[in-house]
């Protein structure tokens, strides 16, 4: 009988190399909780920026880590009706990092962040579902409102994130612009649905955004970085439009477009997906009702293949830290899995 699992841990804030594997006891699940055989863990940007300290919440060090995993359910704990040992399920970010995480051979998270995922997805694919697509169709559809014939601005397109977002803003009837940095993935965000695709450091953001949707401007900015381009978008958006900033890639150097701001009753909506979800750590009410009807809006266009989540590359749990150092090299074009077998 199994009593180690491997289990990555860091001990120290700084670069990937703090990652380690270590041998670890298992522990049985506590109430309210469910234990996994985990096969393969989906990584995000928050985990990397959690390894550093530059997340929302500071790690309690030594700590675990990660978000997303898919694998079989290996024992759960009083209190838990929904799951039973042996089916396979993938988790949801319904927990805080600070409390849980997935990175390893087993993991433990609470039973309301476990759910079946649809049998015609692999693993390494269900691993690579819930962020993304949760993400995106909270931002999208709940925040952002989108209808069909409406015009959609995704920058990092080519992240995993980005390319979820592609797919759902088509599938809630919207004309897709995409960004990217250079014209090198061009090609494939186009193949993966995106209409029209800028290379921003190649390209004039406003003018070529302009030449697309004329003077209407875009309805839903979805964005990621903030930074220097917050004013070009702030520039093509549309009257009241929105611009919804998931990340701060470029926190530092991101101006404030007042003028725009106020001339077009624009709103810039900073944006988590947690904010829905039930946390110790959170100061935001949960919103069950939205998640179900997201989780189902998504898990029906998983299972009759109109979503198929994009992987980029896998890499075996022994280099984990290769995949977080492949992560920050910005070169993926989807999501990033690790696999345990």
């Amino acid at each position: 009988m199994k009593t180690m699992s491997k289990i990555v841990r860091f001990h120290e804030l700084g670069d990937a190399d703090v990652l380690k594997i270590e041998d670890l006891r298992l522990e049985e699940p506590k109430p309210d909780e469910v234990r996994i055989d985990v096969e393969a863990i989906g990584l995000n940007r928050a985990e990397v920026m959690f390894r550093r300290g530059q997340y929302l919440e500071p790690p309690k060090l030594p700590s675990g880590l990660g978000y997303e995993a898919a694998g079989v359910v290996s024992a759960v704990g009083a209190g838990v009706s929904h799951v039973k040992v042996g089916d396979r399920v993938s988790t949801l970010p319904a927990f805080s990092m600070t409390e849980y995480g997935v990175y390893g051979e087993t993991a433990i998270v609470p039973a309301r962040a476990v759910i079946p995922y649809p049998e015609n997805l692999t693993p390494e694919q269900a691993a690579a579902v819930w962020i993304q697509y949760l993400t995106g169709y909270l931002a999208l559809a709940e925040i952002g409102g989108i209808r069909a014939g409406q015009h959609v601005l995704i920058t990092a397109a080519s992240s995993s994130t980005g390319v979820a977002g592609i797919q759902l803003a088509k599938q809630l009837g919207a004309e897709v612009i995409a960004t990217t940095r250079t014209s090198k993935k061009k090609d494939l965000l186009l193949e993966h649905g995106a209409d029209h695709v800028i290379a921003t450091e190649e390209e004039d953001l406003a003018s070529h955004v302009r030449a697309i949707v004329g003077d209407k401007g875009v309805e839903v900015i979805y964005d990621p970085i903030a930074g220097g381009l917050l004013e070009a978008f702030a520039e093509v958006a549309a009257p009241r439009g929105k611009i919804v900033i998931y990340g701060l890639l470029e926190a530092d150097s991101t101006p404030m477009p007042w003028f725009h701001l106020l001339d077009k009753s624009l709103s810039i909506i900073g944006y988590t997906i947690l904010d829905f979800f039930e946390s110790n750590t959170r100061r935001t009410s949960p919103e069950p009702e939205k998640i179900d009807a997201a989780v189902a809006f998504l898990s029906a266009r998983l299972a009759s293949g109109a979503l198929v989540p994009l992987i980029a590359k896998t890499f075996p749990l022994a280099e984990i830290a290769e995949a977080h150092r492949f992560m920050e090299s910005n070169r993926q074009i989807g999501k990033i899995v690790v696999t345990t077998r």
